[in-house]
């Protein structure tokens, strides 16, 4: 029979009574846990990192030293409501992250989902919604009320403006700008951002069979590449390729654009 796991608290470290701690957490040396704190089974936070407010961190994940998780916002219209942040599971949040809780004029909270990898100095502002199995490489920045759905990319020392959307399996490329959505399945570069093509390696490592691709290929060209005004593009698109979910989602995301789309 398997013995129960511990909650292991290095005696150098500070955690509040407030805080709840199931088993299985490890907490490093000198870091700082917070009243209103709750940690899921086997999270790891690492050494000096420091977690604050009402802060909801799944199971199985990984909090490397010097982060910063559930901060008040950066944001000067923030008046010390009581918002949250809440991750999910498996996540792994590297050395000097930094993750700020939601605001009232936001929906009071950021949300993380599972089984993302955020690298080192990454910045997730107020009121981010990040999907899951999405990667930020290192000093990535996202601005406050950004959406970024599953398994979207942004490379290194990019920027994403707030309020913008990245769709699904998105690829920004390192040192970009982004203003606009970026529609899903495809690569942006640039400051400012502009389309660059499909993500036609991540589509082919998720699985997606030729005949999808095929018809993305054929959407991406119309929606983008004709010069067509966007409603009529769509409309010809649908026109021609019907019954591909993937195409019709490109579509749906496309036209619900609030802010335009990368283009």
């Amino acid at each position: 029979m398997e013995s129960p796991k511990e909650t292991r608290i290095d005696p150098r470290a500070a955690v509040s009574a407030g805080a709840e701690l199931d088993l299985g957490v490890e907490v490093g040396p000198y870091a700082v846990i917070g009243p209103g704190v709750r940690i899921g089974t086997d999270t790891i936070v690492g050494p000096h990192a420091v977690i604050e407010g009402r802060t909801t961190i799944g199971s199985g994940n990984r909090i490397f030293q010097f982060a910063s998780v559930g901060a008040v916002p950066q944001d000067l219209k923030y008046a010390g409501e009581e918002s949250e942040l809440i991750i999910g599971d498996r996540n792994r949040i590297r050395e000097c992250v930094t993750i700020n809780r939601g605001t009232e004029g936001g929906g009071m909270v950021t949300m993380i989902g599972n089984d993302n990898l955020i690298m080192a100095y990454c910045h997730i502002a107020h009121d981010c919604a990040i999907g899951n199995g999405v990667i930020m490489a290192n000093a990535a920045t996202l601005g406050g009320h950004v959406t970024m759905e599953d398994g979207s990319f942004v490379a290194g020392l990019s920027g994403i403006h707030q309020f913008c959307r990245v769709g699904r399996l998105a690829f920004i490329g390192a040192g970009s700008i982004v203003v606009k959505d970026v529609p899903p399945f495809t690569t942006v570069q640039g400051d400012r951002a502009r389309l660059a093509g499909l993500n036609l390696e991540g589509l082919k490592r998720k699985g997606f069979s030729p005949d999808t691709i095929s018809n993305l290929k054929r959407a991406y060209r119309v929606l983008f590449r004709t010069g067509m005004v966007l409603e009529e593009a769509a409309a010809r698109v649908k026109a021609e390729i019907s019954g591909d979910a993937h195409v019709d989602y490109l579509l749906e995301f496309t036209l619900g654009s609030e802010r335009g789309v990368t283009r």
